[in-house]
C-alpha cells in the first residue's frame, strides 16, 4: 500500500487526523505510527488548534489494530517481540503513551475498533461512538498483550471484574455495552456520527483553550493523589491560565454581554 497512512486537515480550531487504510480497516503499519507522531507533534504545537478529532476511513472500522501481517513479517526477520509501551519504536512517544499531550482529543468511532485500535480509542479524552461500534482486545488470542495500554486504561476504566474478563478472553463489547459502563461518552445512529462529534468539538473550541488544557492536565495528574494532595499539587498549565488575559476574559465577556474573545495568552 503506498501512500500517506494518515490524513490531516486543520480548520475551525480542529484538527482532523484520518487512519486512512479503509482497505485493510485501518490496521497500523509502522509507517502509520511515523506519520502520527510528527501528526500529534503539531497538534501540540500549533496555538490555533484547540481539540484532535481521531478517526478511522470508510464505515467498517475505526482501527483493528497492529498491521499483523507485517508483524508476522518483522517475526521472520528476527525482530525483538513487542511489549507494554512504544520505547524504541518507530512513532514514540505514541499517543498511548504519549502523557504530556494538552489538548483534547475525541475518538470517533464507527465499526471496529479492535486490539490497538481499541487501545488508541481509550487513549482518547472523549470517544463518541456509533450504533455499530465493536470494542475489543482479541490479544490474548494470538499469544500478545495488549501492550498499547489495554491493560492499564481498561482496569482504570471499567469495574475490575468487568475489565478482567474482556482482557483475558478477548471477548468483544457493543456499544450499548461500553455506554453502559460509561466507557464512551456518547453513542448514536451512524447517519447522527458526524454531526454529533461536529457538536462536541464545538463545545471543546467554545472554551477557554487554555482553561481546557489545566483543567486536563488536573484531572489526570490528580487521579492517583489523595484529595488534600490534589488540592496543593502544582499544575503548569493552570499556572499559564490563571496569569493569562483569558483569566478575565470570560467574566469580562459575560458582564458585558457578548461572546468571549479567547487568545490563549
Amino acid at each position: 500500500m503506498t501512500g500517506p497512512r494518515v490524513r490531516y486537515e486543520k480548520k475551525d480550531h480542529v484538527a482532523h487526523v484520518t487512519l486512512d487504510r479503509p482497505r485493510v480497516l485501518n490496521a497500523m503499519d509502522l509507517r502509520t505510527h511515523e506519520e502520527l507522531a510528527e501528526i500529534w507533534d503539531d497538534v501540540e504545537a500549533d496555538d490555533a488548534v484547540r481539540v484532535a478529532v481521531l478517526t478511522g476511513a470508510g464505515d467498517r472500522a475505526f482501527s483493528v489494530g497492529q498491521d499483523l501481517k507485517e508483524r508476522a513479517g518483522l517475526d521472520r526477520a528476527g525482530a525483538s517481540p513487542t511489549t507494554f509501551g512504544s520505547r524504541g519504536r518507530p512513532g514514540h512517544p505514541r499517543l498511548t503513551d504519549r502523557f504530556t499531550m494538552s489538548k483534547p482529543v475525541v475518538a470517533r468511532v464507527d465499526g471496529y475498533a479492535l486490539g490497538g485500535g481499541f487501545e488508541l480509542a481509550l487513549a482518547c479524552d472523549l470517544i463518541i461512538a456509533s450504533d455499530r461500534a465493536v470494542f475489543g482486545l482479541p490479544e490474548v488470542r494470538l499469544g500478545l498483550v495488549p501492550g498499547a495500554g489495554g491493560v492499564f486504561r481498561l482496569m482504570r476504566q471499567l469495574p475490575q471484574k468487568v475489565a478482567l474478563g474482556h482482557l483475558l478472553t478477548g471477548r468483544r463489547m457493543d456499544a450499548a455495552t461500553a455506554l453502559r459502563y460509561g466507557l464512551v461518552n456518547e453513542v448514536v445512529p451512524a447517519e447522527l456520527l458526524d454531526e454529533r462529534v461536529a457538536e462536541w468539538a464545538a463545545d471543546l473550541v467554545a472554551a477557554a483553550p487554555l482553561a481546557v488544557r489545566a483543567v486536563k492536565e488536573a484531572a489526570y495528574t490528580s487521579v492517583d493523589l489523595p484529595l488534600e494532595g490534589a488540592f496543593t499539587a502544582d499544575y503548569a498549565w493552570e499556572r499559564r491560565r490563571r496569569e493569562s488575559d483569558d483569566a478575565v476574559e470570560g467574566v469580562r465577556a459575560f458582564t458585558e454581554k457578548r461572546p468571549p474573545v479567547w487568545t490563549g495568552r
